[in-house]
């Protein structure tokens, strides 16, 4: 019953979240560009990809760590948790120590590649406080958030994430409107994730006292973090290598374009990010100690997960263009474009949409079998990306992007089904093409009716009974198609609302 109480707190306080953060977060971008320029919010959204990749400094440890941790916790096996994570805690410390390193010589050097009129030692400080805080992590809090993870209490984070977001983006906007340089607005992150960290180490030590990090270290339970590493990179590639290519091919005015894009959208990821990550713990402990229950909430959760993903997405395409128009308005570049809504949600739909069957490789530890697929992945956003950049430009990194995509997300849904689950694919394509089908039609009905989106305030009332409307769609239909998934979910829902409301 705490699986499921878990999961439910994950997702409300993870939604909850979400709408506090974006509220907040998305006056910030707006600021830069009208106080600093869209060269400054550039130069911020090429350094947050960069941060990105130094993250392969941890070499797959947090995953692998995480899929070992699954059966011991699931368990209650003390002994065996500590064993795993005490290695992750050696891991992470030899890992901090460099990513540390790496932050200082970046700051140096990076700046000397750009083409800006954004003064050295600006750039240089810019850059070493957006990495302070990954340097606290990765030295202190990182094996704790594996744990949480793992426990089902990513709310937890998601909560003290959120609080701190809040007030660093409330102090940014308050140094931003009173004319403060970028660099004192920069060393918020690093007061606050200090903060993350003492409030980390704290709840640690009162709700785990089983905790004992000084056993002998159990490297071997974490030994597939090579092969996790490669489904890392090939990861970040897709994600990530288009702001870089952009940055050095198209210039930095190219790349707050693509940023304000990445984070409107990005709204839309995290939320479907939380409903995954919500249950995503308490569905791993069940595949590794009740097969049979675990299919049967599978089928529950593609379904309906599918749904969800369509929906939101076919929210932001038809939101999208009259938000930016509003939101852009006084910029001293032009950020309307009706191409990159429909790139941007194919990329979103094909990357978000393989989540359950990618779920399922990880569950079964299957990383090593699949790596080299995640390295062919890599290989065709590279190539195509770099092929197209120079020619189309901010279009040809998304073509090489939704090209890997075409090739992975096919390649996942067939490996899950077929070599871990032993049946057909049929399932898995039919929820596709259900939700495809009811995407373009909702996308093509609402574009064709007028509606008043010449200021918030319309925007806002015209999207809060569409999104209703389109969201009760997708999840209609898809319950009338899924007779087996719906009655499923009935009884969960019945049975989690009852331990939720009689705590």
């Amino acid at each position: 019953m705490s699986r499921k109480r878990n999961s439910m707190n994950n997702f409300i306080w993870g939604i909850l979240g979400n709408i506090i953060t974006s509220i907040v977060a998305i006056i910030i971008p707006r600021l830069f560009i009208v106080n600093y320029g869209s060269e400054v919010n550039g130069l911020l959204s090429s350094i947050r990809q960069i941060y990105v990749y130094l993250a392969l400094l941890e070499v797959g440890v947090g995953d692998a760590s995480v899929v070992a941790l699954y059966g011991p916790i699931g368990n209650e096996d003390h002994l065996a948790a500590n064993k795993i994570l005490a290695a992750t805690d050696r891991y992470y410390k030899k890992i901090g120590c460099i990513y540390a390193a790496c932050v200082v010589g970046l700051g140096f050097i990076y700046p000397l590649l750009l083409d800006t009129s954004i003064p050295y030692m600006t750039c240089c400080l810019v850059i070493i406080l957006q990495g302070s805080g990954s340097v606290i992590s990765y030295l202190v809090q990182g094996k704790y958030n594996m744990l949480l993870r793992v426990d089902n209490r990513n709310y937890v984070t998601t909560n003290l994430t959120t609080v701190t977001s809040v007030f660093t983006d409330i102090s940014r906007i308050f140094l931003l409107m009173h004319g403060k340089s970028i660099v004192e607005v920069q060393t918020t992150y690093l007061i606050f994730n200090l903060i993350k960290m003492v409030y980390v180490s704290w709840y640690i030590k009162k709700h785990y006292k089983w905790l004992d990090l000084s056993v002998e270290p159990n490297y071997q339970a974490i030994a597939q973090r090579g092969a996790v590493f490669v489904h890392q990179i090939s990861s970040l590639v897709f994600s990530h290598t288009d702001v870089l290519l952009l940055t050095f091919v198209c210039g930095l005015k190219t790349v707050s374009i693509y940023s304000m894009y990445a984070t409107i959208y990005g709204m839309v990821d995290n939320i479907i990010t939380i409903t995954s990550n919500s249950i995503q713990s308490a569905l791993g402990q069940i595949f590794n100690t009740d097969r049979k229950r675990y299919m049967e909430l599978h089928e529950v959760f593609e379904t309906y997960y599918l749904a969800l993903v369509f929906s939101l997405l076919a929210i932001a395409t038809i939101f999208i263009l009259p938000f930016m128009k509003l939101y852009t308005e006084g910029s001293d570049i032009n950020y309307i474009d009706w191409k990159l809504p429909v790139l941007f949600g194919m990329y979103q739909l094909l990357s978000y949409g393989r989540v359950p069957s990618n779920m399922v490789i990880g569950f079964a530890n299957e990383f090593k079998t699949t790596q080299w697929r995640a390295c062919l992945e890599a290989i065709i956003n590279l190539a195509v990306s770099f092929v197209c950049v120079f020619k189309f430009g901010i279009y040809g990194v998304l073509f090489g992007t939704i090209a890997a995509l075409i090739y992975r997300a096919n390649d996942v849904i067939i490996f899950a089904n077929h070599h871990i689950f032993k049946r057909s694919m049929w399932p898995t394509y039919r929820k596709w093409g259900v939700n495809a089908i009811i995407f373009i039609l909702i996308v093509i009905l609402f574009l064709e009716i007028s509606l008043k989106l010449d200021s918030y305030i319309g925007l806002f009332m015209n999207a809060i009974w569409i999104s209703i409307c389109i969201v009760l769609i997708f999840f209609i239909i898809n319950s009338f198609v899924e007779k087996k998934a719906r009655k499923i979910a009935w009884q969960y829902l019945k049975s989690s609302f009852t331990v939720f409301f009689n705590r």
